[in-house]
Formats: C-alpha cells, structure tokens, sequence
C-alpha cells in the first residue's frame, strides 16, 4: 500500500528544495518567462508570424534552458542570441549574461559581453530588424550595451562573492579542524600524564613482587609483568606524545576555584556547585571538566562581561553532567570580541572523545552549555 508523506515530512522536504540551487534556476526561469510573456503581445502582432500561443511556447522553451544555467550556461547565452535575433527579445540575454558571469567568471563574462554587443550592431545594421532602429545608433546602443554590461557586472560581482564565501567556508573548516586536532594532542597528553603514571606504578610494583618472590614459582611470571608495563610506558609515549618540558600535572576539579576567583577578577561573578560525588572521578575526567567549564567561563567573559555565571558539576546516574549557564547582554559587547571560533569545537572533541555529548545553544535571553559523559564510577 502505497504510504503519502506525512505533513511534517512533506514541509521538510519542501524546505529543503526551496533552499537548493535547482530551485533558485527555476525561479530564474519562471521570471525570465514572466518577463518575456509581457511581450507577446507586440511578438504576435508585429515583429514576426508568430501567433500569441506560439509565441508563448518559445519564449518558455528558452526560459528553461535557464535551468542548466549552472552546468551550461553558454546554452542559454546561445538562444538569447537566438530569440534577440528573431523575436527582438532582450530580457533572456540578461537572464543569461549573468549566469554567465556568476557561474563562469570575469573573462567569460566580458568575452560574452563584447559577443552580445557585436552581434547587437550587427542586428541593428540588418534591414528590417528591428522594425524601429531608433533616431540614431548611439540611442540603439544606449539601450543595448547598459544592459549587457550591467547584467554581466551583477553576476561577476556574484561571483567573487560566491568565492570569498566559499573562502571563508573553508577557512573556518581548516580552523575548526585544527582546534580539533590540538584537542586531539591535548588529550593525548593528558592520557600520556595519567596512564603513563599507572603504568610505572604497575612496573615498579612488579619489580618489588619479583624481588620479593625470588626463587618462588612466581617470580617469572611477576618480571614479565613488570616489562609488559615498561614496554606498554614506551609505545604510550612513542605513539601519543613525547614531551621533555611539561612537568605540571593536569588540573582537575581542584582547579575549578582557581578558574572561577580568575572569572571573578574580570568582572563575572561564578556560581560554582561540585556535588561531593564527583570528586571520586578519574584524574581524566576531571580533566575534561576543567576543560569545558575553562572555556565556557572564557566564552561568558567575552560576549557577556559582567554578568553572573552559574556551573554546576553534577552526577546523573551513571553520567557526569556539566551545566553551565549565563544571561545575555541586551546588546553586544563594545568592542566585539575577540574569538576564534573553536573553543566550542574543542569542547566537543573533548567531549565525545570520552563518549559523551555536548549542547551548546541559547534559550531565551540566556546561553546554556551542557555536557554529558560516562562518570566511569561503576554505580
């Protein structure tokens, strides 16, 4: 049995044309044909043999060549040609000088420029086209040759625009990128710190049960345990990160005081609630606390100085939540700030590395970033 779309699915699916660029080429021909149709009238009476519904179906089978415009815009460019030739019609050639420039550039637009208007002065040296010259050739240029140009130009600009766009597009995508690849390195520094530590731990410990169990059956078994940790230490640091010069251990909970007397120094007030519970949390999750509360407190002094900031460290059953909160200003900061544009993508890839989630978005007249990951407690 065939299934109809439902409402919802039907508007999703209609919003999504609307936006894309087949729709935007079928507006352009809808409105070059809208145009053109106003002329029918004069096409049928006087300029040709046309009659009105003959007319009509030209100039609509060249309107939808509009629709290849992206692809092939020469082939409108060729019957506006085509139609000024015949029916005397100028409105296609505009529809397609722009594409031309939008879709092609500058020096297919000015080479299909110069084209237009000699084929123009052609035109206008034949007799009988049009009907009406005009009093002189420059009156007939002053009509033709603006309206090249002036077409041409819009989609040249369009296309430098479309560039910078596309620009800017991949310049935030090679940011974003790189601040998740110095998350990357960060967190595998924090995993070389932490892991690299047990793994001594564990080697040193063996070592001593070795000595300890010296001619006892054990004794191999406890030596080859304490190189399968000594191995495992050097591939950690072969493979994730050689540092010679970073000495300090990771912040974790303990350092949230410290973010909020700084975030207090710049003038936004912090609320700071740490439920007692997740002061039990792996030295790498705390890690990733101080992580995304450092960066929201940094992002709250940026765009909402002065105002109150509210963070609350919570467990929710098996997870760790981390809510952080703060009103917006009525009007933006004076100056703008300054940002990047990453710390949110930091964030998240410190987030979901530990195979949690993260939301950040306004709600109301204030901004809520909220965080979910595995507390890893075993509750």
């Amino acid at each position: 049995m065939l299934r109809l779309p439902t409402v919802p699915a039907l508007r999703r699916c209609v919003d999504r044309w609307a936006v894309s660029p087949r729709a935007l080429d079928v507006v352009a021909a809808l409105s070059a044909f809208g145009l053109m149709v106003l002329d029918v009238p004069g096409l049928a009476r006087a300029d040709n043999s046309l009659t009105g519904v003959t007319a009509t179906l030209v100039l609509a089978a060249g309107a939808a060549t509009l629709v290849l415009r992206r692809r092939l815009p020469w082939l409108p460019y060729a019957v506006a040609l085509g139609l000024m030739g015949w029916l005397h019609e100028l409105t296609m050639i505009q529809f397609a000088l722009y594409s031309i420039g939008r879709y092609r550039g500058r020096r297919a637009a000015i080479a299909a420029t110069l084209l237009y208007v000699g084929v123009a002065y052609g035109l206008f040296l034949t007799p009988g086209w049009p009907a009406r010259h005009g009093d002189t050739l420059s009156d007939f240029l002053s009509l033709v040759v603006p309206i090249g140009v002036l077409a041409a130009g819009v989609g040249i600009a369009a296309y430098r625009q479309d560039l910078v766009r596309a620009l800017e597009a991949q310049r935030r995508e090679a940011a974003a990128r790189q601040a998740v690849q110095e998350e990357r390195i960060s967190v595998g520094r924090d995993v070389h710190d932490l892991v690299g530590r047990e793994l001594t731990v564990l080697a040193v410990r063996a070592e001593v049960l070795a000595v300890r169990a010296r001619g006892e059956a054990h004794q191999k078994d406890f030596e080859e345990l304490a190189d399968t940790a000594r191995r495992a230490h050097l591939m950690l640091n072969e493979t994730i990160v050689r540092r010679a010069d970073r000495d300090a251990a990771t912040p974790g909970l303990e350092g949230l005081t410290e973010l909020a007397g700084e975030s207090e120094r710049m003038g936004s007030p912090v609320q700071l609630t740490v439920a007692e519970e997740a002061k039990a949390l792996s030295p790498l999750r705390q890690a990733a606390v101080h992580r995304v509360v450092r960066e929201c407190l940094t992002n709250a002094a940026k765009h909402a100085p002065g105002l109150p900031v509210t963070v609350a460290i919570t467990l929710e059953g098996p997870d760790l939540r981390i809510e952080v909160r703060n009103p917006l200003p009525k009007s933006p900061p004076d100056p703008a700030p300054v940002s990047t544009g990453t710390g949110l993508f930091s964030m998240e890839e410190r987030v979901t590395s530990m195979g949690g989630t993260l939301k950040a978005r306004r709600e109301g007249a204030a901004y809520r970033v909220t965080a979910l990951l595995p507390a890893g407690l075993g509750r």
